[in-house]
């Protein structure tokens, strides 16, 4: 990501401006199939120039959210606003709106600027003027070189900037991308991920994304909303809803988590004491909206553990157990512990070197441990 976009994104909070007005809203939207309801009665607010992602797995409401607002499904309950203005009842054409989907829906008979074109051709707009419109967008997406070339004479990757160029051709207010990235393999995808935020910040235009994939949604979005069941559990920025998730369905859903039933013992200065079935006393730092005695989770994500075969000098948060599986991820190796009372912990450490004197392998004994500041307390 370029200086100028890092710049901004940190500047960019208008959801914690009281004033601000939202450029996109749902108010109490419903959507029902039948008997089936795919979006229960959901409100949300969206911001001029925001890179918003719904994130959240199969069949829990994303694309029916994200379709409602394009116009290709009608609200059973509720509204849909965009810059004020109510958009139900309004057809797919006449909103400032465009989607690109997962599949990219290139016509296989036309050249690259031929399928760019295509919608400005359908709105009548002067030949000069597409000619222009689509040189530009060539130039966006870097696809210059390959103006004349049919889809399946492109790569994966180059389709994907075709389907870009021609949801941007027409200059929508907002931009919907389904799964945008979800054809092309991992290391283009990364690459991509940030060619988004980059383009999005330049165009100054508000893009919304529905992913499955936790990574893509953390590296391209200002703030992310994960859904269930065809509700919001929790919307924040990136950093805030994988260290502070609210929910243990959010943390389990966000990267791996480790978690170990407990009760609440009570909070002293700040700190938090938690008892576990075994005798054991857990701490953490922070507010627990418990009573003593309440049912609690002590949670903390793998890479905020140490794992060592001494005992640490340090006498929080102690788990001793078995080294039950290794994977080794070229970045980071991970560790599956059994602990002595049968719960697994898992534990992942980076390789920072090349070579490891005695590495930590198979049925080792281990200690875990993890200071208070790195874990959390979860109610729900």
């Amino acid at each position: 990501m370029n200086k100028q976009v890092a710049s901004f994104r940190r500047s960019f909070q208008p959801w914690d401006d009281i004033d601000a007005t939202p450029f996109i809203e749902f108010r109490n939207v419903t959507k029902r199939y039948g008997a089936v309801t795919a979006v229960n009665d959901l409100s949300l607010k969206i911001f001029e120039r925001e890179f918003f992602a719904l994130l959240g797995p199969s069949g829990c409401g994303k694309t029916t959210l994200m379709r409602m607002l394009a116009g290709f499904e009608e609200v059973s309950a509720g509204s849909v606003l965009l810059a004020g203005n109510d958009l139900v009842g309004v057809p797919p054409y006449r909103r400032p709106v465009n989607m690109m989907f997962q599949s990219y829906a290139l016509f296989p008979h036309m050249s690259v600027e031929k399928n760019i074109a295509f919608g400005l051709k359908q709105e009548g707009m002067a030949k000069a003027d597409i000619a222009a419109r689509v040189s530009k967008m060539l130039e966006l997406v870097k696809m210059e070189a390959f103006a004349k070339r049919k889809p399946d004479q492109l790569s994966g990757g180059q389709r994907q900037r075709v389907a870009l160029a021609r949801s941007l051709a027409k200059q929508p207010k907002v931009l919907l991308l389904d799964e945008p990235l979800g054809a092309l393999d991992r290391k283009l995808r990364e690459e991509t991920q940030f060619e988004l935020v980059d383009l999005q910040e330049n165009l100054g235009i508000t893009f919304m994304i529905v992913t499955h994939d936790q990574q893509e949604a953390m590296t391209v979005a200002d703030r992310i909303a994960v859904m269930d069941h065809g509700r919001i559990v929790q919307t924040a920025p990136p950093t805030e809803i994988y260290e502070r998730p609210q929910s243990r369905y959010v943390a389990d859903f966000l990267g791996d988590i480790n978690l170990v039933e407990a009760t609440f013992a009570g909070t002293t200065k700040g700190t938090v004491s938690l008892e576990t079935s075994q005798g054991g006393t857990l701490k953490t730092v922070g507010d627990v909206s418990a009573t003593k005695g309440d049912v609690v989770w002590f949670a903390v994500r793998p890479e905020k553990l140490e794992i060592s075969r001494t005992k640490p000098a340090s006498g929080d948060n102690l788990f001793f157990g078995e080294v039950w599986d290794i994977a080794y991820l070229g970045d980071q190796t991970a560790y599956r512990v059994k602990l002595d009372n049968g719960i697994f912990v898992k534990a992942s450490v980076l390789n920072t070197r090349v070579d490891v004197d005695n590495p930590i392998t198979w049925e080792d004994r281990v200690w875990l441990s993890c200071a208070p500041d790195a874990a959390m307390v979860l109610s729900a």
